[in-house]
């Protein structure tokens, strides 16, 4: 909030009641502090409720309406066109539910008339402070949420500024892009940014996912039909390539479309016309393609499942998605994005991860990908009723993967000469107490919890002498 630019107050006080005897009062004990503006009138509360010079507002139940459902009515208002400011309400009614009432509709601090002016001015002061942290926290967190955030891809690890860059490059060119990765990692959602950042943006984007639809349904889907071309075709529809005229054709999974289908989508793309089954004529069509797939589109043609030619004309630009387990930093970003979707659309508080808890998380190789974490925040939200969700609170196949890497520190998998280990860690402890204590067995030995037998036995077993294992 600004500071008032003239004034040498601190802050800016709004009074709003309809007893204006007590302004003076107000005044006069708030001063120094505050410059305080009255309003009465319905226009006069509207300006102040405007300005942008106004830290708090210190507003009378009493004062509107014929009773106090229509101050708390006002006061919810206010709340909604101001969440910046401090909101005080009083009230001369001793009603017991009021303060509740009065915090439910949306204040910050209730007082009770007459009012203690001390009280008052420590109060707002704090409060005030308390809120102007909270904005700026709101605002470095949106700041780095923008510096993530790419039309809708969320991530600020090196390899998704990778992502960013080439869809900044290929957008604007009306090249044919093919996306690559793994399942889950977001390829639509980089289809999605691509078409948001070029010329095409306003046009539409038809989606489909090649391998959702046997054959037959898939080319009448694809290319459309005219009126009786088969069975059931009661009348004319057009195809999904002739909804994208002017946008853009997202084919996800591409690799599974069937030969005979590859053979008429390549012809399309070639003769940048279409034909509907049973029709007679093509029709000129203008789209974009961008296809998808998470298998290795080399491998497809080199196994004769994909046409080459389809291949070299699909694949003019690739961008390749990285899988979570590349994106260092992005899992505690992507946690906080859906964390906070999916508490604002189940109307609940918004919760935190645990130290601990994203620890276990940015541990986690994420097979599933971003869509695996999704679920798992999605489920988190739904089950947790606390707002700090712990360990205990994780799926159990992340607490057993956490314990699994730990134990593969531990031992390798090739293994480990379980002796040899023992022996080493005996020689490192003996000879780190014999430099401790400068040598003195009976010192180091009360270190190790040792009897002082049993440390002259181990220091010439393992030839320990002085805090160095003595060569052979």
């Amino acid at each position: 909030m600004p500071e008032p630019g003239s004034s040498p107050e601190r802050y800016s006080l709004a009074v709003i009641t309809d007893d204006a005897d007590i302004f003076p009062e107000i005044r006069k004990y708030l001063g120094g502090e505050f410059r305080t503006l009255l309003a009465t009138t319905e226009g006069e509360i509207a300006a102040v409720i405007d300005r942008d010079d106004v830290h708090a507002i210190l507003f009378s139940l009493d004062a509107i309406g014929e009773g106090l459902a229509d101050g708390f009515e006002v006061l919810e208002e206010i709340r909604r066109i101001r969440d910046d400011v401090v909101l005080a309400a009083f009230t001369r009614s001793n009603q017991r539910t009021i303060p509740l009432k009065a915090s439910q509709a949306g204040a910050d601090e209730f007082f009770l008339f007459p009012i203690n002016y001390d009280e008052l001015k420590i109060v707002l002061s704090r409060a005030i402070e308390k809120r102007a942290l909270e904005l700026e926290g709101r605002r470095l967190i949106q700041q780095v949420e923008n510096k993530a955030a790419f039309f809708g891809l969320v991530g600020a690890s090196p390899a998704m500024q990778r992502v960013y860059r080439a869809i900044e490059a290929v957008a604007g060119t009306g090249a044919s892009v093919v996306i690559l990765g793994e399942s889950g990692v977001g390829k639509e959602l980089v289809a999605r940014a691509i078409v948001q950042c070029s010329d095409r943006a306003a046009q539409p984007l038809v989606c489909l996912n090649c391998s959702a639809l046997p054959e037959s349904l898939m080319e009448s889907e694809l290319f459309g039909y005219e009126k009786g071309a088969f069975t059931g075709a009661d009348s004319a529809k057009p195809g999904l390539i002739e909804l994208a005229h002017s946008g853009t054709l997202f084919l996800d999974e591409i690799t599974t479309l069937h030969p005979s289908l590859q053979a008429k989508l390549l012809r399309v793309l070639q003769e940048r016309s279409v034909q509907r089954l049973g029709g007679r004529s093509a029709k000129r069509i203008d789209f974009r393609l961008i296809s998808a797939t998470n298998e290795n589109l080399e491998d497809c043609v080199h196994k004769g499942r994909f046409r080459e030619d389809l291949y070299f004309r699909i694949n003019v630009v690739p961008i390749v998605v990285p899988p979570l387990r590349e994106r260092q930093g992005d899992v505690a970003l992507l946690a906080d994005h859906f964390m906070r979707i999916y508490c604002a659309s189940m109307k609940k508080p918004l919760k935190t991860l645990k130290p601990d808890a994203l620890e276990v998380l940015e541990a986690y190789e994420w097979p599933g990908n971003v869509r695996e974490l999704e679920n798992v925040i999605q489920r988190v939200v739904i089950m947790v009723g606390s707002p700090a969700v712990g360990l205990e609170n994780l799926p159990q196949q992340l607490l057993q993967h956490s314990a699994t890497v730990q134990e593969a520190i531990l031992i390798p998998e090739g293994g480990v000469d379980f002796d040899a280990e023992m022996e080493r860690l005996e020689v490192a402890y003996l000879s780190a107490a014999l430099r401790r204590t400068g040598g003195k067995k009976s010192a180091a030995a009360e270190l190790l919890r040792l009897d002082g037998q049993r440390m002259k036995y181990l220091c010439r077993k393992h030839e320990v002498q002085q805090g160095k294992k003595v060569k052979s």
